[in-house]
């Protein structure tokens, strides 16, 4: 914006309009009228002015994502929970197909040789719109398969590219991964920070291929299988040049990357979103991560380790263990990510060394996201901690996951990624062999389609993955990639309480609440109980979904895990994975028909 302030005013006008006009419509014409190319394209000031007015990543709203996966139960009404509940079509799943970034970004394409500067400049420049183009192009893939490949920008007059058909998902998929290449070959290493350079697109080319080797594996639909290994291959490479180029490493403190105020020159942080009340640009999160409509899963809970590497879920009676035996030894990252028993607020009222006692209500899992909440009541502090965009332990996971799937995997390959992860949190390593032959049987039938020698230690790579990335916006992606997708039909779960009665939820031993029968009347406040430190306890009524209680147990006064929906879902196979183009746009350009996966 500091660069705005010094270009005449119709230039700075053209380009807000720039930045605005995407939101009109499908690839409308509007830079060539604003901004005459032969008036702008002439410096690197200019390339780089327009290239930063295409900038996105990821930001401090990550932390409320997820909520349409296993990982939390919501409230809101996300769009892949309505379509299990109800009757989608064409007609009303219409969200995603909107053309205008890309016209900006082709826009630049067509013009940006035009300037006065050496070849170099110029790969520089083309290297990120073509990086901002595959991603474009890889949100498209994901939601529709098959989309329109356009490598320039149109002209409304040209009535033969601009209703074209579809292009195959092969063909849209090879030019994504030729823009990334030459993005990887030609964006500077030292860049502004906060902005891409050569090894954040680095890390997006090998994202994007685990996600489409991937899912070109587990989805026979697409028939595309014997395609997946040079995707795979190329993910393994080059998050392998990542790692071997020694740029980056893990930070000593998991859970500091989520609570910092400067994440600038972090050794993990490969690309920062920076958040600063003095440049006007502020990220207060709290109240959505831990009020708004969401709350983590007890099935989330259930995948994280116990601190000596074992499994949860092969404890006795472990879907019996209440909240705080629930985080008694496990994975520190659990307590890193939600708010564990003996936790202390800023905010607690009277007395912060008093521990907080989580809220229950009504639809929630009792279970609060700690990943994205900063405890302060210090607003400076509030509004300026960063957002780690790209980590590098992504980087990790990505190598680990694509050998592993390849059938290269060896136990350094882990030594050098996964267990770099388990030993910053000093959990112990994993062991190939020992994966492979103790397959965890909770794993296998969430992930019913892996098999091979490596089947024990791909399983275990997702819970690393899962785990290691929970709250942080991965995890749908994942399980589409996957093909998961049965997975989110089942309704979410919270705490267990085994029936009405006292409980301890802050991990003293001393009563916090109370769970009280739905036709009891909750005592006037100075004839509540208190417990043995004279606080009162807090008082719910609990009972079954439905009925006039604060709290849904899964057996009602019998008690059980909190219930946060009844409502059934249906995951229709292959047909969800995907959307439909919607019908307006079909009546405008019917070449994009047939729907695809039985969509109507």
């Amino acid at each position: 914006m500091k660069k705005l302030l010094h270009l005449p005013i119709f230039l700075v006008a053209a380009i807000v309009l720039m930045g605005t006009s995407c939101q009109k419509g499908f690839l409308e014409r509007y830079p060539q009228t604003a901004i005459p190319p032969e008036l702008f394209f002439k410096s690197e000031e200019d390339l780089n002015l327009y290239i930063t007015g295409l900038l996105t990543m990821k930001d401090r709203g990550s932390y409320i994502s997820d909520q349409d996966t296993d990982d939390k139960a919501t409230t809101g009404a996300m769009e892949i929970k309505t379509m299990m509940n109800g009757t989608p079509t064409s007609q009303n799943v219409t969200a995603g197909w909107a053309w205008g970034r890309l016209r900006n970004i082709n826009y630049f394409m067509d013009n940006y040789a035009r300037a006065n500067v050496n070849q170099e400049v110029k790969n520089h420049y083309a290297g990120l719109a073509r990086y901002y183009r595959a991603m474009f192009y890889m949100d498209k893939v994901k939601r529709f398969s098959d989309v329109p490949w356009y490598s320039t920008a149109l002209n409304p007059s040209d009535s033969v590219s601009l209703y074209k058909p579809r292009d195959p998902r092969k063909l849209v998929m090879d030019s994504v991964m030729a823009d990334l290449a030459f993005a990887g070959a030609n964006v500077r290493e030292n860049v502004p920070v906060g902005t891409p350079g050569k090894w954040v697109v680095k890390l997006m080319q090998a994202r994007v291929a685990l996600y489409e080797g991937t899912y070109r594996l587990y989805h026979p639909e697409l028939n595309l299988k014997a395609t997946a290994t040079a995707f795979l291959d190329t993910a393994a490479k080059i998050s392998e040049e990542i790692r071997v180029s020694k740029k980056y490493d893990l930070s000593a403190d998991y859970a500091a990357l989520f609570s910092s105020a400067s994440l600038t020159g972090n050794k993990e942080v490969m690309l920062v979103n920076i958040y600063d009340q003095d440049l006007k640009k502020t990220g207060n999160n709290n109240g959505n991560v831990i009020n708004y409509e969401q709350s983590p899963s007890r099935d989330l809970v259930q995948t994280y380790l116990m601190a000596d590497g074992t499994r949860f879920t092969d404890k006795p009676n472990y879907q019996t263990m209440q909240f705080v035996q629930e985080f008694t030894g496990r994975d520190p990252r659990l307590s890193q990510t939600m708010f564990y028993p003996g936790l202390k607020l800023a905010v607690n009222p009277p007395n912060v060394a008093v521990p907080y006692v989580v809220r229950l209500n009504k639809n929630f899992s009792g279970y609060h996201q700690l990943k994205g909440y900063i405890n302060s009541t210090d607003s400076k502090i509030l509004d300026g901690v960063d957002f780690p965009a790209y980590r590098y332990a992504e980087v990790l996971l990505i190598l680990a996951e694509a050998k592993a799937e390849l059938g290269t995997l060896t136990q350094s390959d882990l030594d050098n990624s996964v267990n770099l992860l388990r030993k910053r949190v000093n959990m112990p390593i994993m062991t190939l062999a020992a994966a492979n032959a103790d397959i965890d049987p909770v794993l296998a039938a969430k992930y019913p389609d892996v098999s091979g020698a490596n089947k024990g230690v791909i399983l275990e790579i997702r819970r690393e993955r899962r785990v290691e990335l929970a709250m942080e916006g991965f995890r749908f992606d994942d399980i589409n990639r996957w093909h998961a997708g049965k997975q989110l039909e089942k309704i979410p779960e919270g705490m267990y309480f085994p029936g009405l009665g006292k409980y301890d939820l802050t991990g003293d031993g001393i009563e916090d609440i109370i769970l009280i029968d739905k036709g009891t009347a909750v005592p006037p406040s100075g004839s509540q109980e208190t417990n043995s430190l004279g606080v009162k306890l807090v008082y719910y009524k609990a009972g079954l979904i439905g009925e006039d209680v604060t709290v849904y147990l899964k057996n009602g006064n019998s008690g059980g895990p909190i219930v946060t929906e009844t409502r059934l879902r249906n995951f229709k196979e292959p047909q969800y994975y995907y959307r439909p183009v919607p019908f307006n746009e079909v009546l405008i350009n019917p070449k994009l028909a047939p729907q695809l996966f039985n969509w109507q």
